[in-house]
């Protein structure tokens, strides 16, 4: 029988002991969770740059917009989301994220599906805007057309030929109403859905893709689970119905339902100072624990 030394003693004591610990920690906001078959993993909670395209937190101006960026990273927050839509926000989370270590964090991009764009030359533009050698995430914006997979074809290729260079790890696309989502389930092409999601349906899918009133949130639900099981990582958006939920109820049952009812893998929320942030946070980790 062999002999354990002292010293294995303590180490495998040791690594026991960090095992159980990390075994029973509850999960949290700042986890990492994989996105489906795209195997790009992202925190739980993302910091948005998208409110009301953006004017929130350009307004802000960059020195402000920088601590908050800081602020969410120091918290665990490790995922940053914006758009060429998001009027400069590229620009300013380059700058916020400047001489952070390019791989301790994740940076998703959204494009608009425009014709006679180039889409190589679309995507190079935003890494410089955004100070990166590469996205991440790189999504299909806005998608509110039942005939999106066909109209957006030059696009896929593109972001596919981006991957094939290493200047995008994962794809996918956002949605905007009933007709584009229900083209989600069945996908080949789609790796990360990005999904709008609340317990109220505001702001949500609907017929009418530029609604006023509320979304159709069962079947949103149900849209969810089906790209789930085929292998997509879902994000949500719209998680206070873009400003809308004014009650520290509600954004916490939106949570709640996000991940416990709909199931989401991470959602992204946009801030306008710091306690909106540590409230996020503390709202994900309630949800989760829920």
């Amino acid at each position: 029988m062999p002999r354990c030394s002292r010293r294995d003693f303590l180490r495998s004591t040791l690594a026991a002991s960090v095992l159980a610990r990390a075994a029973a920690a509850p999960p949290s906001a700042s986890d990492y969770v994989t996105l489906g078959k795209s195997g790009v993993r992202v925190t739980r909670l993302a910091f948005g740059t998208g409110t009301y395209s953006g004017q929130i937190q350009h307004d802000l101006g960059q020195p402000a917009f920088t601590r908050l960026v800081r602020h969410a990273y120091d918290r665990g927050i490790r995922f940053f989301e914006t758009s060429e839509t998001y009027g400069g926000m590229h620009r300013m989370l380059g700058l916020a994220l400047k001489g952070i270590p390019r791989d301790s964090y994740r940076l998703m991009s959204k494009v608009t599906t425009r014709p006679g764009v180039d889409p190589r030359e679309k995507i190079d533009e935003l890494r410089k805007l955004a100070d990166t050698d590469y996205f991440d995430i790189m999504l299909m914006h806005y998608q509110h057309s039942a005939s999106w997979p066909t109209d957006t074809v030059r696009w896929q290729d593109g972001i596919e030929e981006a991957k094939t260079k290493k200047i995008v790890t994962g794809y996918g696309a956002s949605v905007h109403g009933l007709p584009a989502l229900r083209k989600f389930p069945g996908n080949q092409w789609l790796e990360i859905a990005m999904i709008r999601m609340n317990h109220k349906g505001v702001r949500m899918d609907a017929e009418d893709y530029e609604t006023a009133g509320l979304g159709n949130v069962p079947e949103v639900v149900e849209h969810v689970r089906q790209v789930h099981a085929q292998g997509m990582g879902v994000i949500s958006m719209k998680l206070a119905g873009e400003g809308s939920f004014t009650r520290r109820e509600d954004r916490q049952a939106a949570m709640r339902f996000a991940f416990r009812n709909a199931g989401v893998d991470s959602v992204t929320v946009g801030y306008k100072n710091i306690a909106e942030i540590d409230e996020a946070i503390d709202n994900v980790n309630l949800a989760l624990a829920s």
